[in-house]
């Protein structure tokens, strides 16, 4: 029973992602039709300790449709020919996904605009409708 170190906080215990292995698609000629190379990574969010809510909730936010009702994250990977490599490639993804989710963003602060940058903005108003009157027919 080994486990994933990703942070010095948060492992993943290897019993709890779930690996099927299906018919891909794209290269790999005569092979594609007889050898299940793509990969489905299946990760219950629930069953892991390691996550805090906090964590979890930015993961199921930054996953998206990836994650089902029951909240397991599902990443599917075919972008190799071989298993072991999609296997790999799917591991990689997971845990830059939980990466992400364990950096906080900062919280953006509402700014009104500067008088000169309203000034500037009437200017070229201005400016802009005397060019367009300028356009226009001369009346009589």
């Amino acid at each position: 029973m080994s486990s994933i170190q990703i942070t010095p906080d948060i492992s993943l215990d290897e019993n709890e992602l779930e690996f099927t292995f299906v018919r891909s698609s794209g290269p790999g000629g005569q092979n594609v039709n007889k050898v299940a190379t793509a990969v489905q990574l299946r990760f219950d969010l629930n069953k892991n300790q390691s996550l805090s809510d906090e964590v979890r909730q930015r993961l199921i936010k930054l996953a998206g449709r990836r994650v089902t009702v029951d909240s397991v994250l599902i990443i599917n990977a075919n972008r190799h020919r071989t298993q072991n490599l999609n296997r790999q490639d799917a591991m990689e993804r997971l845990i830059n996904l939980i990466l992400k989710a364990t950096i906080k963003q900062k919280a953006r602060r509402r700014t009104l605009p500067t008088k000169s940058s309203k000034r500037k903005r009437l200017e070229g108003k201005k400016i802009r409708a005397l060019t367009k009157q300028m356009r226009r027919p001369v009346s009589d």
